[in-house]
């Protein structure tokens, strides 16, 4: 494979994906916002701020020129924060082409307008270009996938067409990519887990066990399908690898930032001490924020987000918010799991 591919931003996921492309024989820019962190890139080899220990491939030029990591390209990665995308898209638009694929792989939610990141492209970028726009997600770790650890992603788009191109030029020995044409559900999945991810290291921070951990995640993916499904997501999405998949990897590794600033939160420390702590973009606050308005919109019950929101937004402390959730009224487990089948049979979905 020779194709040309760019690479926007420097960060972990970025410089992991470069490294991925360029083992597989493309020639890679990697567009970073400070030309002093291209420079040190570029000079040591090794991006050893945001992944250390991981050789960048002679395939790879990293350079703070825009336009430079643009052209020609066939494909475009876009690798920023969530909070980011938007002004990136914009400051990008005068370089996009109709025939250039482009993937995106922030997991977030637009804190300020609530929509999804594929909306935040179609908006700046136009709507006309969705059809060349596609999503990764999945449990898919930088810091593993920067040293060949199997690994196992979803690329989502409208158009299957170009999910497939995507797919076809990340498959690796060590980097399987399935394909999923319920784009906003896998960009749901891969932003939501981030919450409760939050939520299991606050667990952990005080202390509790296993059984805490596991009910967080299960709970919690069930009030990410209920909002997913209301917002016209196709259930069985949260089931896959951009769901139930990257929940498990961020609520349980140790590269997890989210997981690392809740550890901080529930050990006694305020959020804005927790982020200083993990040094990088911890999307999970903004994305609490963002989804708890969402469940307000959508009139859908979220109250492991809600105890959460109030833990990083009221000053409500880890220990009542846990004691709050125990406490709640009874209710069915299987009642809602059934609720979830119908719609999904209702809508006539079958992926």
């Amino acid at each position: 494979m020779r194709e040309l591919v760019g690479v926007i931003g420097a960060g972990s996921w970025a410089t992991a994906l470069a490294v991925l492309l360029a083992k597989k024989g493309c020639r890679v820019k990697m567009w970073a916002r400070r030309p002093e962190l291209a420079e040190e890139i570029n000079a040591a080899g090794e991006n050893r701020h945001y992944l250390p220990g991981v050789a960048v491939h002679q395939n790879i030029e990293v350079t703070a020129d825009l336009e430079r990591t643009f052209w020609k390209a066939g494909v475009i990665f876009f690798s920023v924060p969530s909070h980011a995308f938007r002004e990136v898209v914009r400051q990008s638009r005068p370089l996009l082409a109709n025939d250039v694929i482009y993937v995106n792989t922030a997991k977030g939610i637009e804190e300020t307008s609530l929509i999804s990141m594929s909306d935040v492209f179609a908006q700046e970028a136009g709507t006309e270009l969705l059809q060349k726009y596609a999503g990764l997600s999945g449990p898919s770790h930088a810091e593993e996938v920067g040293r060949d650890l199997p690994t196992a992603v979803v690329a989502a788009s409208h158009q299957m067409e170009t999910a497939e191109y995507v797919q076809e030029l990340l498959m690796s020995e060590s980097f399987r990519v399935y394909t999923n044409p319920d784009l906003l559900g896998v960009e749901l999945g891969g932003a939501l887990k981030n919450i409760i991810a939050l939520g299991t290291g606050i667990a952990e921070g005080l202390s509790f066990g296993d059984n805490t951990k596991a009910a967080l995640m299960t709970r919690g993916l069930a009030e990410i399908t209920r909002l997913g499904v209301i917002m016209g997501a196709n259930p069985l999405t949260f089931a896959g690898l951009a769901g139930v998949g990257d929940l498990i990897v961020t609520c349980t590794s140790r590269h997890s930032r989210n997981r690392r600033a809740g550890i901080a939160i529930g050990k006694g420390s305020s959020v804005s001490e927790a982020l200083e702590l993990v040094g990088m973009v911890v999307e999970g606050v903004r994305t609490t924020r963002a989804a708890h308005q969402l469940s307000a919109r959508y009139a859908v019950e979220m109250p492991i987000t809600a105890q959460i929101y109030k833990v990083l937004f009221e000053e409500l402390s880890p220990g009542t918010a846990v004691n709050n959730l125990m406490s709640r009224g009874r209710t069915r487990e299987m009642e809602e799991v059934a609720r979830m089948t119908v719609k999904l049979l209702n809508n006539n979905c079958s992926y």
